[in-house]
């Protein structure tokens, strides 16, 4: 068994040894040993200068304290000045009088070194964490302390970005805290090891070989989550199977977690509301039932005994089809309530997702969460926190912001955002979503008047909650590169930095990861900047302009299907979200329609009720619009609909031409990889912009304007093309 963990270990980490395997099998290696290794390159810094003071500072390491958190810590600042700087940095417990960087939480500062940054400490949380340079006998040494241990591994990987991104680490006084306490991954994987809507690959959770192979990379998983801030995992699907509650799964599930703690990340596991009937051989599920209670606690003190610091429970119930309290004539009050007591004790909560539709509100899917959660607003216990998406319908590639965030102030709100592309291209489309991310969270619900952010409101700080969270539907599998788009990877990097801190800026983001993942050539970083800043307004263009949304081809939602009308429940069809006739297109939700704009705050709902007002960007999600209604650029809708499609494909060709003209500065198989995908990803937006525009050009019936390319094939064309085996449809 050793032997085949150590082949683990050399395979990712040791570059001798996989050269000899490119020899053998012909394994391309910068890819093994570029792509895999995410946005913790620590390639060598180049900047003379940086060198020269990067060298002389970063001499020799002591560390006070023994725990496991700070050894990886040290050891990473170790590997990473190897890296960095060609240096090896001697590591020790010896006097922090010795050291030039000091690594040691609040409890075992010396009182010289307490007083020094006593007041820096009382601004942090458990998580946080302060880098200071300070003089000990009138020497500069660098101090990263904390409160607790995990904040120093926090503390050395955003030092460790200030060396990968060249900037000056002289005269430090940073003083950072995550500003959300749950910032959590949701893997929607399955037993089997497929992942719903995973497109990178199988899961890399091998259940079979659990729990006594350790995979390296459940450990590098963990670093590559520590160094961006990330606290927890959902290990399975939403769409749960009970048997992951079985101690023989249990066992599974403990050996990741003793894997993961030492990272600061917590175990979590979606539970199958039906588990007391599945598992448990009871004849219900009702949470009213002493039976079913009892039944739960007991589980609930089961799991810890396996695995102490258990996270706790998410769930979705009473939502396509999964089970819940409504099952038995209960609401969602009562089912996370129950589960809620039942991990209570322990220390644990309940993430209880506010996704539900069903035919029996057809008139409008968007409406039925609020109608269904607003009323229970401060009825959940303490430790249940609602998950909301970020918008309404589901993932599209632009919604408004969800009207459940700002309409229930007495309850935690937890984002919900997906991080992999289920409705944007999959992992062949280059998408950067923390552009996505960040509009949401700085959209202005207006709950308490103007500056009610969603920031604000899932980091407690508006409406004084403690439990505050962010989760994002994981990206990630089996495939080399972890997330099957090299630029994949910058969206699980953006989802932590955003959990993190969610009023960073995205522009900023995607220079931290360019300079960490490729270079830090101004010539490469700034048009690739912009480039991946752009990406995703490209895809809204191509796709869905203007607020048309859920015109995927159903079930898969790989490429355009705005025609489908024939399945069984209306909120299935496209056609049900895009309206088309000759009159017009889009979906009336204003108060002379659906009125789903009454559940947004009076200042939104005016704003959207009026179309006149109402941004361009979100239009058709609003209103229904006449063909000829003038935009505010003064062209008509039939052709600025047309010249945004056209838009969104000229982008992306702009997309291939700023790559094309980075070529020296990236390596050769990363360069042609993300060139092959950009191919796709312009054949694809030609499809997507075909396709829909002769669908509704059908009830328009009028030309496209002059800038938009004709089609060169037909509607039927389109209609015939079929996908049975696009990945990650369960």
């Amino acid at each position: 068994m050793n032997s085949i963990k150590l082949f683990f270990i050399d395979i990712h980490k040791n570059p001798i040894f996989l050269y000899g395997l490119v020899l053998l099998f012909g394994i391309q290696k910068t890819i093994a040993q570029t792509d895999y290794k995410l946005w913790l390159q620590y390639n060598k810094v180049a900047n003379s200068e940086k060198i020269t003071e990067y060298q002389a500072i970063n001499k020799n390491i002591v560390t006070i304290g023994n725990s496991e958190t700070i050894q990886i810590a040290a050891k990473e600042l170790q590997n990473a000045f190897k890296s960095l700087i060609n240096k090896t940095v001697p590591l020790s417990n010896k006097t922090a009088e010795s050291a030039n960087i000091i690594l040691a939480n609040e409890s075992n500062l010396s009182p010289e070194l307490l007083n020094q940054t006593k007041t820096e400490l009382q601004k942090i949380n458990n998580e946080g964490f302060v880098i200071k340079t300070i003089q000990l006998k009138n020497k500069p040494q660098i101090l990263i302390t904390s409160k607790k241990d995990i904040g120093l591994l926090y503390g050395i990987f955003h030092y460790l970005r200030l060396l990968q991104t060249n900037q000056s680490i002289s005269n430090l006084n940073i003083i950072d805290s995550p500003n959300t306490n749950v910032r959590i991954l949701n893997h929607w994987d399955n037993l089997n090891e497929s992942v719903e809507r995973g497109y990178a690959g199988s899961s890399i959770w091998n259940w079979q070989k659990l729990p006594d192979f350790i995979d390296q990379r459940y450990i590098d998983y963990a670093r590559a989550n520590a160094s961006i801030g990330i606290n927890g995992t959902v290990l399975n699907n939403v769409n749960a199977n009970a048997l992951i509650l079985t101690p023989q799964y249990l066992e599974k599930v403990k050996a990741l977690a003793n894997t993961f703690r030492p990272y600061g990340i917590k175990v979590y596991l979606t539970a199958r509301f039906s588990a007391p009937i599945e598992i448990g051989k009871l004849n219900t599920a009702d949470p009213l039932s002493s039976e079913v209670q009892q039944w739960w606690k007991d589980k609930a003190k089961e799991i810890y005994k396996y695995i102490p610091d258990f996270g706790g429970f998410l769930v979705k119930a009473n939502s396509e089809g999964q089970p819940g309290p409504q099952n038995y004539g209960r609401n969602h009050v009562d089912g996370a309530n129950m589960l809620a007591d039942a991990i209570a004790p322990f220390g644990g909560i309940v993430m209880w997702r506010a996704f539900v539709y069903s035919e029996h509100d057809a008139d409008d899917r968007a409406k039925q969460a609020y109608s269904e959660f607003v009323p229970y607003d401060g009825k959940f216990r303490d430790n249940v926190i609602v998950q909301v998406k970020n918008g309404a319908i589901d993932f599209q590639p632009r919604e408004p912001f969800h009207p459940l965030f700002g309409a229930m102030p007495k309850t935690p709100l937890m984002m919900e955002f997906q991080i992999t592309q289920e409705y944007l291209g999959f992992s062949t489309h280059l998408v950067f979503l923390p552009k996505l991310f960040q509009e949401t969270l700085e959209a202005d619900t207006f709950s308490k008047g103007k500056g009610s952010s969603i920031a604000k409101i899932i980091d407690g700080s508006l409406d004084n909650h403690q439990l505050t969270g962010i989760a994002g539907v994981a990206n990630i599998g089996s495939d080399l590169n972890w997330c099957g788009h090299p630029f994949a990877q910058a969206n699980w990097y953006g989802f932590g930095r955003l959990a993190w801190n969610p009023n960073l800026d995205s522009k900023t983001i995607a220079e931290e990861w360019l300079r960490m993942t490729f270079s830090n050539d101004e010539k490469f970083v700034l048009p690739v900047q912009e480039m991946m800043i752009e990406s995703r307004e490209a895809v809204v263009n191509y796709m869905t302009p203007l607020g048309l949304h859920h015109i995927m081809d159903t079930g898969h939602h790989y490429g355009p299907g705005p025609w489908v009308s024939n399945l069984s429940r209306p909120e299935w069809n496209p056609v049900y979200y895009h309206k088309a006739d000759k009159n017009g297109i889009g979906f009336d939700r204003s108060s002379t329609g659906s009125n789903a704009t009454a559940q947004y705050a009076p200042e939104v709902a005016k704003e959207f009720n009026d179309i006149a007002k109402c941004p361009e960007k979100d239009l058709l999600w609003f209103h229904h619009v006449s063909w000829d209604y003038k935009l505010k650029n003064g062209a008509t809708l039939w052709n600025g609909l047309a010249l945004k499609y056209q838009e969104g494909v000229n982008q992306v060709a702009s997309m291939q031409s700023t790559w094309n003209k980075i070529k020296p500065y990236v390596d050769e198989q990363r360069f042609n990889e993300v060139e092959m995908l950009l191919n796709i990803q312009q054949k694809e937006a030609k499809w997507w912009r075909d396709a829909c525009l002769l669908y509704f050009q059908q009830f328009s019936g009028k030309d496209l304007p002059s800038g938009v390319e004709k089609p060169t094939q037909t509607l039927e064309y389109f209609k015939s093309l079929k996908f049975p085996f696009a990945p990650g449809n369960n």
